[in-house]
């Protein structure tokens, strides 16, 4: 365990004990183990015959660097031990413990306790470890050292809990499994290795980026339904801290892969340094957020921290705990004006005050992230209404809308009136996002999306793609919006780097698999094609078009029985449908084939550019070109294929469709 006397000054942090006489006892261990670790202690027994008692306790509680209140069922009874207790909590400097499993007072309840009950006194125990994590974490703080809490975590296992959720909300003394330490203040925590980042204490080390993965936040409420809350606030600390230059955030997003490992398998599974994790548990009024922040080498906590409020301050506690985070790490790396532009990158914008707002985004994020098709997709689109309802000016939730708007345009059936009709609205959403935050990564998205798929207008949504890629340079989710948006045209290459830096951000992400195997499509691998599609359904067997794609590699391949077997497992009926015409086309099945048209174009009458791409493989060089200038003409977002599809291969000689590219922008 490192020593307390590794403060920059060489001189040792003062702690002041507090306690009840009739515990000394139990207080002996505790002196004795602060003392062991290189601490000055003050505690009562220090005093010299004659000494004056009031004089001299006070001048050791005005110098202590933390305040060591051990709290009993004795010791919540006395008038000294409260009043050291409020003074160390007016200096912000207070630790609390429970010796006996007591509960604090009245006016101490907001403090977690660190629950010591059950310590046997060793020095080597979880407990003790437990309770040199917090009192590191005040008195380094108090005196600015910048030194971070470091425990094994073997040392500290999880606490089990027999406590309903409600009574530790309510102030119980209970742990959740990943807490190794309450009773610290992220505010204070924070504003400590500030203060230390800002004046030079760190030192600057040579500039690189720090890797880390924010797992998904265990639910603890003893209610699965409520699992969309706590997955949904660690992806958004994910998205704030992504947005620091100095930090390589990886994105996991399937939380089925992630549960069924361990946590630090998972780490070194996506080549990361540190693993911020923690659990959510709540009620109607209150939120308990339980979070560390652990180096995989070593298995050291460089930080933990457990925040009790209620439930409209967890827009507070994600912000403290996204500063926090990256306070700790950055310092490693940046100077002080580097790690300033840092923290002014990671500032979270076009969020939220309101919790019913806040959690109608998370439950439609959550539909989102399904990607099941159309039903998830309008379902995801009420929650994000919702949100809208309770927070007009809710960009995030604006900009959600419209991303769910546009897929649902592209997807829809119908008609080409109805597809229009929707690509508009997620215009308009987008923008109105904008409007709000003009900063917001994913508005400039949306709007991109929506302006390139909806209106066929490239040129227009190009500086929106460039704006999200520069607002959000480390966000896996951006860049693989961006590098689909890049494939479409001439700029293949660059999708395909940029989608390989995605897959290393966030290898467990099946949408990120499906995004590449596409960009593999459009470049002509169609091995690649196959492999990434086939990653994505194992880590999401709903995926929507994934099969769609492995058929046309498969079809490439002239492998037309494989093209039909993944057609026939294709969900989405429309892209099923494309790919059945096109394989029994290829296996001589001519009526099979007829049948699969005729049944995409009479329930889909805007399928125009999927009925050129059955055309052009059947030979119909004439009815394939004429479709796609229906397509054109009706904006047909499927158009957006057109450069770089192999399914047009046949029609690339044709002048018409040369034509037809210029007017593209192609």
């Amino acid at each position: 365990m490192d020593s307390a006397d590794d403060a920059s000054s060489g001189v040792p942090p003062l702690l002041f004990v507090s306690y009840s006489r009739g515990d000394l006892a139990r207080t002996r261990p505790v002196i004795d183990l602060l003392e062991g670790a290189g601490y000055d202690v003050w505690w009562d027994g220090r005093l010299e015959g004659g000494e004056n008692y009031l004089q001299t306790t006070e001048a050791a509680l005005e110098g202590a660097d933390a305040v060591v209140v051990l709290w009993s069922a004795a010791s919540t009874q006395s008038h000294w031990v409260r009043d050291e207790a409020q003074r160390g909590r007016e200096r912000g400097c207070l630790v609390p413990l429970t010796i006996d499993g007591t509960m604090a007072p009245l006016g101490f309840r907001q403090f977690q306790l660190l629950d010591i009950s059950g310590w046997d006194g060793q020095p080597g125990s979880p407990e003790a470890a437990r309770i040199l994590v917090a009192v590191r974490a005040k008195a380094g703080a108090e005196q600015g050292t910048g030194q971070a809490a470091r425990v094994p975590v073997a040392a500290a296992p999880a606490v089990p809990t027999a406590v309903p959720a409600a009574a530790q909300l309510a102030g119980g003394p209970a742990l959740s499994r990943r807490t190794l330490m309450i009773g610290v203040a992220g505010v204070a925590g924070a504003a400590g290795l500030l203060g230390a980042w800002q004046f030079g204490i760190f030192g600057s080390p040579a500039s690189a980026a720090i890797s880390m993965v924010v797992l998904p936040f265990a639910n603890e409420t003893g209610d699965p339904a409520k699992q969309y809350f706590s997955e949904g606030l660690s992806r958004e600390l994910r998205s704030v801290l992504a947005r620091n230059p100095r930090l390589q955030v990886a994105a996991p997003t399937s939380s089925s892969v992630i549960q069924s490992e361990d946590d630090f398998a998972i780490g070194r599974k996506l080549g990361v340094g540190h693993i911020l994790r923690g659990s959510v548990q709540r009620d109607t009024a209150r939120v308990r957020v339980s979070a560390e922040l652990v180096e995989i080498k070593g298995g050291l906590v460089r930080w933990a921290e457990t925040y009790d409020r209620a439930l409209e301050d967890v827009f507070a506690v994600q912000s403290e705990i996204a500063q926090t985070v990256a306070v700790s790490l950055v310092a490693e790396v940046a100077t002080a004006s580097e790690a300033q532009k840092a923290a002014a990158a990671q500032q979270d914008v076009g969020g939220t005050q309101n919790v019913a707002a806040y959690e109608a985004f998370l439950r439609g994020f959550a539909l989102y992230e399904v990607s099941a098709g159309t039903d998830s997709d309008r379902a995801a689109l009420t929650q994000f209404d919702a949100a809208i309802a309770a927070d007009p000016d809710y960009a995030a939730a604006h900009a959600m809308r419209s991303t769910m708007l546009a897929a649902i345009a592209n997807n829809v059936a119908s008609g080409e009136a109805e597809s229009a009709e929707l690509f508009g609205e997620a215009i308009a959403a987008a923008e109105r996002a904008l409007q709000i935050e003009k900063r917001l990564p994913r508005g400039h998205l949306a709007l991109g999306f929506a302006l390139n798929n909806g209106k066929l207008s490239r040129a227009a949504a190009t500086p929106h793609f460039r704006a999200a890629q520069e607002l959000a340079p480390g966000d896996a989710d951006v860049l693989r919006s961006v590098a689909g948006f890049l494939a479409y045209g001439s700029e293949v290459p660059q999708a395909e780097q940029m989608i390989a830096k995605v897959l290393a951000l966030d290898p467990l992400n099946a949408r990120a698999y499906r995004s590449a195997g596409y960009i593999s499509l459009f470049a002509r691998d169609y091995p690649s094609v196959v492999s990434r599609m086939e990653r994505g359904l194992t880590l999401n067997p709903s995926l929507s078009s994934a099969q769609f794609g492995i058929a046309i590699a498969r079809l490439m391949q002239n492998d037309p029985a494989g093209a039909l077997k993944a057609a026939e497992a294709e969900a989405g009926e429309a892209y099923a449908l494309t790919a059945i015409a096109v394989a029994r086309h290829r296996l001589g099945d001519a009526a099979g084939s007829d049948a699969a048209l005729s049944k995409l174009a009479s329930a889909y009458d805007d399928s125009h550019y999927q009925q050129a791409q059955v055309h052009a493989q059947r030979g119909n060089t004439a009815e394939a070109l004429a479709q796609l200038e229906t397509g054109y003409a009706m904006r047909d977002p499927g158009m957006l294929w057109m450069p770089n599809d192999p399914l047009l291969d046949p029609l690339r000689g044709e002048a018409a469709f040369k034509n037809l590219l210029s007017r593209l922008g192609s």
